[in-house]
């Protein structure tokens, strides 16, 4: 750094202390009635009691979601931004391959009335949709839970069966292998076809290999993230059109090519 660049760095680092006094003197002369940030607690995986969640390093935990107590994640599963997986007062198992949408919460029940001691078990391959709520149930592999369903205690989902969207589904409930239960309270309404539970292990896949995209754009660090818009404010100002009417050929250096993962936003 040059003399230039010494003295430019000092009179921001004045500014900033400055400015950093001058809010603390302003909250000094509001007294009580001032309003002071707090940095965010947010935890994306949270002990409680003697508990700690178990994360396979192969899955994929979205920064905003929250895994909380006896939670167990395995290989290549994915819980995504907004979710709530809360094992706090009882165990959640959640296996491989199986991906927690957006928004949904997946608690436990300690004891229910019926006297049973009710943890959530979620096997291989399961697609559980946005917003969806599972409480102390059962859901088998490669089985589906639609868009903001809702599982009760002591519901019991078979390996290929679904629950339709927006489904309600009543405590202690069983829904049998390759059916399709909907409705509030939910009921059976058809049998699955072989396209459609070719369809659940196929969204199982899909999600598993989505997760490794977010994965990776979430693991950059800052000076990543600024290269890359530094790349695309660079190649937003070409128009490969116009040069080739022009005859120029353009050369790009070697630390100016785009990553295979980033896209090139066209000009208009």
């Amino acid at each position: 750094m040059g003399t230039l660049g010494r003295a430019i760095y000092s009179v921001g680092f004045w500014i900033r202390e400055t400015g950093q006094a001058l809010d603390r003197l302003g909250c000094r002369l509001q007294g009580n009635h001032y309003f002071q940030e707090q940095l965010s607690r947010h935890r994306t995986l949270m002990n409680v009691f003697d508990k700690a969640p178990v994360v396979d390093k192969d899955a994929f935990v979205a920064p905003s979601a929250s895994i909380i107590g006896d939670v167990h994640v395995g290989r290549g599963s994915s819980i995504w931004y907004g979710c709530v997986v809360r094992g706090d007062v009882n165990r959640i198992s959640i296996g491989s391959g199986t991906n927690i949408q957006d928004n949904t919460l997946v608690h436990v029940a300690k004891s229910n009335l019926s006297g049973k001691v009710l943890p959530t078990i979620i096997g291989d391959n399961v697609t559980v949709g946005h917003s969806a709520v599972l409480h102390g149930c059962t859901v088998e592999d490669e089985a589906f839970v639609g868009m903001a369903a809702t599982l009760l205690d002591g519901v019991y989902v078979e390996k290929h069966a679904m629950v339709a969207a927006g489904a309600l589904v009543r405590q202690n409930t069983k829904i049998p292998c390759g059916e399709v239960w909907g409705g509030n309270p939910a009921r059976f309404l058809r049998k699955l076809t072989e396209e459609e539970m070719a369809f659940i292990s196929q969204s199982a896949l899909n999600y598993s290999n989505l997760a490794q995209v977010h994965a990776a754009e979430n693991a950059k660090s800052f000076d990543e993230i600024e290269f890359e818009k530094m790349l695309r404010k660079k190649f937003s100002r070409r128009d490969e059109e116009y040069d080739s009417m022009l005859g120029v050929v353009r050369e790009t250096r070697p630390e100016l090519i785009l990553p295979e993962n980033i896209k090139v936003p066209k000009t208009a």
